[in-house]
């Protein structure tokens, strides 16, 4: 199964965080990790494999919103910064409008991918 994690600037650490309360599950053989630059590279140093893509402003959710339309991308984990101001939002929307289309679940926060990955260990 191939999770993509992204987060904006203000909750890096706290996805990174996430990460490492899940580390056993997201770090099993049956998971692939994906992400966008910035947010890989913090992944990538709490230790974490992870396949990178463009920064999200340069492209990074985009790359990743094909790979949901694609089929390949199962999951999104997208810890939003909602008290902020993202002048790529046109490309988040689109994220999200595509993980709807193509019925992929995604979180937002940080309750809702809890949920998530308690339901994949049922």
């Amino acid at each position: 199964m191939e999770i993509a994690i992204i987060a904006h600037d203000g909750m890096k650490a706290d996805l990174v965080q996430f990460l490492n309360q899940h580390k056993d599950f997201l770090q099993s053989e049956n998971i692939t990790l994906i992400a966008t630059g910035t947010t890989g590279s913090k992944a990538e140093n709490a230790g974490f494999k992870v396949m990178k893509m463009l920064s999200g402003p340069l492209g990074g959710d985009a790359q990743i919103a094909a790979r949901v339309a694609e089929g390949k991308c199962n999951m999104v984990l997208f810890f939003k910064d909602p008290l902020a101001k993202h002048p790529h939002e046109p490309d988040i929307n689109m994220l999200i409008r595509v993980c709807d289309v193509h019925n992929v679940p995604l979180a937002t926060n940080q309750a809702t991918a809890e949920l998530l990955l308690k339901a994949m260990a049922i």
